[in-house]
């Protein structure tokens, strides 16, 4: 009888240490699961890479408020006023820059290719906007049939709060001659190679021009409301 409850207690023994390794195991288990879990978690927040292929890459505040798109040409956005986009096309790559409020102010576009008869087709734009308007500053490289220059310019740029080229405002503001962009300042280089300085009236007509020629003449020139100088300064002037 004896031998047999020592049986009996020896299974009842080894019965409750696989039930404590068993447990042990699901405890285990757990524990890798939810580490994996965490690790899943950290790694939608965090990551690193070598190398990312994309065609187009947004950059969004928690709400979804787009502030930031890198693109190609294929999928470059068109105009987002508020977070909501319009068409305007625009075969260029590059990047732009949104508002706190999903709105487009500014980017950098950029191309370049052989035309069909082997010439350079390419340019370059960065531009940064005013309130819910266009372009109140651009740096702009162009090549182009056979010429080519890049400047800094700064413009008026109309007042109101919807975009110049949606704007029933702006047409009626172009209706009457008044541009919704005027440029005032242009610093830079010209198709001529002339290195130069443009001043501009409000009209955007040409009033004042600081000049100096490939060839190293330097002058300063006055101009009237229909571009003719008035008075020009130079190195011989007395």
């Amino acid at each position: 009888m004896s031998n047999g409850i020592d049986v009996l207690q020896a299974q009842v023994a080894q019965l409750k240490r696989s039930q404590r390794r068993l447990t042990l195991g699901y405890a285990g288990f757990g524990l890798l699961a939810g580490a994996a879990l965490m690790m899943g978690a950290t790694s939608q927040r965090s990551a690193s890479f070598d190398v990312i292929d994309a065609q187009r890459i947004n950059i969004k505040e928690p709400d979804g408020t787009l502030r930031l798109a890198i693109s190609n040409r294929t999928l470059f956005p068109g105009v987002l006023i508020h977070n909501k986009e319009q068409p305007h096309p625009r075969p260029m790559a590059g990047m732009l820059f949104f508002n706190d409020e999903g709105t487009e102010n500014g980017g950098l576009i950029y191309n370049g290719s052989l035309d069909k008869n082997g010439k350079p087709s390419s340019g370059m734009s960065l531009t940064f906007d005013r309130y819910q308007q266009d372009q109140q500053m651009q740096l702009l490289g162009v090549d182009e049939a056979g010429t080519h220059s890049a400047g800094l310019t700064f413009n008026d740029v109309a007042d109101g709060l919807d975009r110049p080229f949606f704007s029933k405002r702006d047409e009626a503001l172009h209706r009457n001659g008044v541009p919704a962009i005027t440029e005032r300042v242009f610093l830079g280089k010209s198709d001529a190679r002339d290195a130069m300085l443009t001043l501009r009236d409000g009209q955007g007509k040409p009033r004042l021009e600081l000049v100096v020629t490939p060839a190293g003449d330097a002058k300063v020139r006055f101009l009237d409301e229909n571009g003719n100088a008035t008075r020009e300064l130079s190195a011989d002037s007395r």
